[in-house]
This record gives C-alpha cells, structure tokens and sequence, in this order.
C-alpha cells in the first residue's frame, strides 16, 4: 500500500493467551467427551422425565427395506435420513453401527463411557478455573473495561460494523487496534452468558449437587431440561468458535495467530 506504515502492537498480554489456548483444549476435549457422553443416550427431553414418546430430538438406527442399517435422526415430529453422520455411521473398521454421533467425533474412544464421564469432569473444571482466572485478570488489568465491554459510543456503529461484515470490509489504521461492536458482543455474551449457563447447567445434572443444591433443578426445570440447554449451549460455543476462526481465516491468519502467540499485531496506517 502506497504510503502506508506497517505499525507493530502488543495486543495480547501473557495472561490473555495463556487462557484462550487452555480454553481451545478444553473446549475440544470437552465437546467431544460430550458426545461420547450423549451417545449412551441420544436423546433430548424437557421437563424431568425421560419419555421416549416426548423427546425433543433422537438419534436412531433401523432397518431400511433392503435390510441395511441407517440413522434416522427427529426433531419434535421431522424425522430426516442422516445416514453416515447421525444415529448410524461408519466405524474404523468399516461396519456401519448405530450411535448417535460417529466415532471421530468422541474421545476417549469410539465407545467408553465411563473415562469419556471422567474426561469431561475434569476438563469442565479446568476449564471453570481459567475462566475465573480470565475474568480476575480482565477487571484487574482493565481488559474488560477497556476492550471487551460494548459502551454506547460504541454501540451506536453497530448497524455500519454489521454492513462491513456481510462486505467482508475489515477495519485498518486506528481501527484496527481495537475489537468492533461486534466483537466486543460476542465474547461478553460468551463470557457472560454462554459460560456462567453450560456451567450451571452441567452441575444440575450432578446428583450430588441435586441434593445440596435442588434449587439448580427448580431453575432449568428439571435434569432432562438441563441436559437439553446444556446440549443447546454446546453447540452455541461450537457455532461462535466456527465464526471465530473464520474470520482469522479472512483477516489475515498469520497476523491474528501471531498476536495470540507472541501478542504482535500489525497495522497499517
């Protein structure tokens, strides 16, 4: 660019990057461990009970009339073919089998229930403490303040920050320093809302935690309902971080992986 200065600027701290990556593994492992988890029961309900004739959505194998297995997945009374993906799939050996999601998609292994129980634990809570730790250093460093929170001066360009998105027009100069309207939303609805919620309502599904805590179960009106909304959140994170690496992709990957490896980012004014 004719007459532009490439400027250098620490954008990320340590404790910024140290965190988004724990929050990758994490959130890898634990959406995974997930499935694996719902595939012992590939089915979602509301309310307490658990009745077949009242799921919200299920994950089934049958019998077409040729004799060969496919996955039939219903939302409410649709029922849809989804064959290779959900209800039957295809193992490492090459048998179609019924399960919920496919085998690549669940760890520990293609069916382990008990260590994918185990995994799931222990990576929900780490990640619960580096998000707590996140949010710490946010407000003492003024990260929050200063970067994340969306004021009303900053609101107010929301309708031109949505029209450079669907434009594919990404911000340069003095813009570039800082996080857009919508950026700032997305990750304080995440932080905020998507967090505190898939938290909430992993431990409602917790029998001991029903018994100290039954107000948990009162608020999500039921386990079966707590288990629905902690699928839906699950795949609300997993929607925002496919948008999140989209726009790496479109805004410069490098640039954007450099700044959260070693917290350099370049712009040019």
């Amino acid at each position: 660019m004719s007459g532009s200065v490439l400027i250098w600027l620490y954008r990320h701290s340590l404790p910024v990057r140290l965190t988004h990556w724990i929050n990758v593994l994490c959130l890898t492992i634990l959406v995974m461990s997930g499935l694996q988890i719902f595939n012992a029961h590939p089915a979602l309900y509301w309310g307490e009970r658990s009745d077949p004739d009242k799921a919200l959505l299920s994950m089934k194998a049958m019998r077409d009339e040729s004799g060969q297995l496919m996955g039939v997945t219903r939302i409410l009374d649709y029922a849809y073919d989804t064959t290779g993906i959900l209800g039957a799939s295809t193992d490492g050996t090459g048998q179609t089998r019924a399960r919920g999601f496919p085998d690549w998609a669940t760890i520990p292994g293609p069916q382990w229930l008990a260590m994918g129980r185990r995994w799931h634990l222990f990576f929900a809570w780490l990640f619960v403490v580096n998000g707590l730790l996140f949010v710490l250093y946010a407000i003492i460093s003024r990260h929050l303040a200063n970067d994340l929170i969306p004021w009303w001066k900053d609101l107010r360009g929301i309708g031109r920050s949505v029209l450079d998105h669907l434009l594919f027009r990404h911000p340069k100069g003095e813009a570039a320093r800082r996080y857009n309207v919508l950026q700032k939303i997305a990750y304080i609805l995440v932080i905020f809302g998507l967090g505190p919620l898939i938290v909430l309502t992993g431990l409602s599904m917790s029998p001991m935690l029903n018994a100290a805590f039954p107000e948990l179960l009162t608020l999500f009106d039921g386990r079966q309902s707590a288990r629905t909304i902690h699928f839906i959140t699950a795949f609300a994170f997993i929607g925002f971080v496919l948008i999140h690496v989209f726009m790496v992709l479109i805004s410069g990957v490098w640039n954007n992986l450099r700044s959260m490896i070693t917290g350099w980012y370049t712009v040019r004014s």
